[in-house]
Parts: structure tokens; sequence; C-alpha cells
């Protein structure tokens, strides 16, 4: 898909674009993340790279699943409240599920379908970019209530920073949006399709899915520190633990180790099958990565040099997954079939 025309904005500093909200905000000691438009490995290779369309599951699955609802896509689990988030479709809602049983104890209505969940922290709140409503959701954990806060043009993905910021990407916009109690204290251009946001509390780290880069922002002194290449057509990163980021590069069927400070490749993995959904598990230094053309979740050891050291069969379009802290228990979201998986280690 080709990225909406975004609007330059009026003030440049360190390098970076920014468009402050308000005259009062435009000292706010934050900063984020995005990968400017940039020379890619493949640059002739035109679109954010999408997860495969999965085959029929040529083995039965792992674990225990359940029902939920239409295309689930979107999962993330907080031990703190012991409960697990999952967005679905028709209508557009969060339901809260029980992450054992897979009960639903909680439904939160949405105002726009949303793809990537993600924590504000441990207890939430979930974080949910409403694609079609341009809105990042805060669902508070364990009530449901909820905080709207307009942002820019397809919301893809966000994340919680240790000053209780919330980075949002604004895919179709080419913009980050920084939200603080509800409101949107700044807007960061100079970017093409920013797809997944990461952060460890001292950088902000972006996927660009247009311009198949990675590139790492200073959250205190507000400037880009690092900016690489992401390989054929990357799409979602996760910490790795030891200061690094996962990446996976959906179309060239690998997923890359990166080090945050410096930004440097140091690790690439095959993965064939479309690896898309991760979930990271920094306790473990363990990646967990879906391959949506196989139906697997493979578990990748990052300690050393990046190996598989766990293999799933899973449900149908596994396009994301959750894990627990620990990794004893992983969720999986069967997107063609409306179900959740889940595997117990």
């Amino acid at each position: 898909m080709t990225p909406g025309h975004f609007e330059p904005p009026n003030l440049q500093t360190g390098g970076v674009i920014i468009r402050p909200a308000f005259a009062l905000v435009a000292t706010t000691a934050f900063f984020a993340l995005a990968a400017c438009g940039g020379a890619s490995e493949e640059s002739d290779e035109a679109g954010a790279a999408e997860p495969a369309a999965a085959p029929e599951p040529a083995r039965v699955p792992a674990g225990r699943v359940e029902d939920v609802a239409a295309r689930p896509q979107g999962i993330v689990y907080d031990a703190q409240t012991n409960l697990l988030a999952v967005a679905v479709r028709d209508p557009d809602r969060l339901l809260l599920l029980d992450p054992t049983t897979l009960d639903v104890r909680r439904t939160v209505p949405l105002p726009g379908k949303a793809r990537h969940l993600q924590l504000s922290g441990p207890g939430g709140p979930v974080l949910v970019p409403t694609e079609t409503a341009n809105e990042i959701i805060e669902v508070s954990l364990p009530n449901g209530t909820t905080r709207a806060t307009k942002v820019g043009r397809h919301p893809h993905d966000a994340a919680g920073t240790i000053r209780g910021d919330i980075i949002v990407g604004n895919e179709f916009s080419g913009s980050i949006s920084v939200v603080r109690d509800g409101n949107v204290v700044r807007t960061i251009g100079d970017l093409n399709q920013p797809g997944s946001v990461t952060t460890d509390g001292a950088r902000v780290a972006v996927v660009d899915v247009g311009d198949y880069t990675v590139s790492t922002y200073d959250v205190r002194a507000a400037r880009r520190i690092g900016r690489v290449a992401a390989g054929r057509g990357p799409t979602h990163g996760v910490l790795a633990g030891d200061g690094r980021l996962a990446v996976a590069d959906t179309r060239g069927d690998q997923l890359a180790l990166y080090t945050l400070e410096p930004l440097a490749r140091v690790d690439t993995l095959d993965l064939p099958g479309s690896p898309y959904g991760l979930a990271g598990d920094p306790e473990t230094s363990t990646v967990w990565v879906t391959l949506t053309g196989t139906n697997e979740l493979v578990g990748v050891d990052t300690t050393g040099a990046s190996k598989i050291t766990d293999r799933y069969p899973t449900v149908r379009q596994p396009n994301t997954v959750a894990v627990a802290p620990g990794g004893r228990t992983l969720w999986v979201t069967g997107t063609a079939d409306g179900v959740v998986q889940r595997i117990s280690r």
C-alpha cells in the first residue's frame, strides 16, 4: 500500500522534523523514532511486506484451541493482572480473556480495527492503535475503561515509555505521535511508512516497512542515533534481551538481530515460511516467531548465534503471538478461523 501524503512540519531540530502540538510543550524532553527515507537492501521491491496467506494446517495444532471471534489479530499477556488481551472484528472490540481457559472476562468496544497490541507497562494499560479510526485507545486493566486520543492516519503500532508517554507509529501519515495524558504533544515527521514501534526505556526503535530500514532514537536527547538497512521486507521488531532488537524480515524469510547501542546487525537466521508475528521474552533471551506460510511457531535462542530451540504446529494464519514472562506459556491467534491457541511448555 502507498503511504498517505504528509505535509512537512514547520520546525526542525537535530536533523529530525517536528511539529509541536502546543506552544507550551515545545520544550518537552521526550522524542521518538522512525526510519527516514533511506537506502534499502532491495529498494526495487515496492510496498510493505505482508504475512503469507496460510494454507490449511497439515498437522494438528499443539496445545489447546478455543473459538473467540472473527479475525483475531493482536494479542498480549499481562502477568500482573493475569489477563490475555485479543483484538477481534465484526464488531471491532478488545476481548480480555482468562489466559488458561480462554473464556472472555470482559469485552471492550473499539471504534475501529486493530492489528497489533502492546502493554504500556506491567499492569497495563493495553495500547490499541485503531487503524480505521485514527485513534490510540488506552484500555485499563482489569476494568477495561478506555481513553481515546486522535493521532495520525492509520496508527499501526504503539509503545509506552518509562516517562509515561506513548509513541504511536502512524503508518499512512509517515509520522510518529507522542501522546501524553490523552493529548498529542508532538508529531514527528521525516518518515516513510513507520510500522513496528519498540522501546527499551532509553531508546525507541522503529521498523520502516516502506524504506526497509530500522532506526533508533535517543529519548532524552531527542535525536536519531542510528539507521540501518533491514532486509527485503521487514515488518515487526521486539526486544530480545541484553539491549538487542529482533526484526522479522517477512519477505526475506529471515530473523535479524541488532544491537541498539550502537545500532548494528549482529546476526541473521534463515526462517522460511514468511516470519511475521513476534513476541520477545527478555528473561530467557528468546524470541517467538510465527511462520504464516507454514502455520508454525518457532522459538529462537538469541544468547549466542541465533538458533531454533522449539517448533510447534499452529492454527491457520498465525499472525500474532504472546508469551508469558519466562516462556512457559504461549498464545497464538488463528486469524483465519477466529481462534486462539494456548501452548504450555
